[in-house]
């Protein structure tokens, strides 16, 4: 079992910054693939970025591409998404999810995750 927990979400406004902790347990984290995914309200969870394993490889949607960026620190367990130049439309709940596929590339799709956290609400007001 492994238990995925997020932080770092709130308010913020139309330009700023936030940055999302994801911490996973396991002794193998080093091994997961991870993903973040959001979900705006009446809307459906979306692709947000994904790592590999070994950091080598980072997946962006295009909505986020050049904004935000997906990072990892095996030594903490630890995956963050730095979300710089937010817009209102980045309002959503987001979560983070772990594949323990060990697959060299990283999914978009979440099908592909097995452990999923409860998700960090982040509002950017305009």
């Amino acid at each position: 079992q492994v238990q995925v927990v997020e932080s770092g979400g709130g308010l913020v406004q139309a330009g700023g910054s936030l940055r999302l902790s994801c911490a996973a347990s396991g002794r193998t984290f080093s091994l997961y693939n991870m993903g973040w995914f959001r979900q705006a309200p009446g809307k459906e969870r979306q692709f947000v970025a994904a790592i590999s394993w070994s950091a080598g490889r980072t997946y962006y949607s295009d909505s986020v591409k050049g904004r935000f960026t997906i990072s990892r620190d095996n030594a903490k367990n630890t995956v963050y998404l730095q979300m710089n130049s937010l817009k209102p439309e980045d309002t959503a709940v987001y979560y983070c999810a772990a594949d323990l596929s060990r697959t060299a590339v990283p999914d978009r799709d979440e099908r592909e995750y097995d452990y999923w956290g409860q998700g960090t609400q982040v509002t950017v007001s305009s």
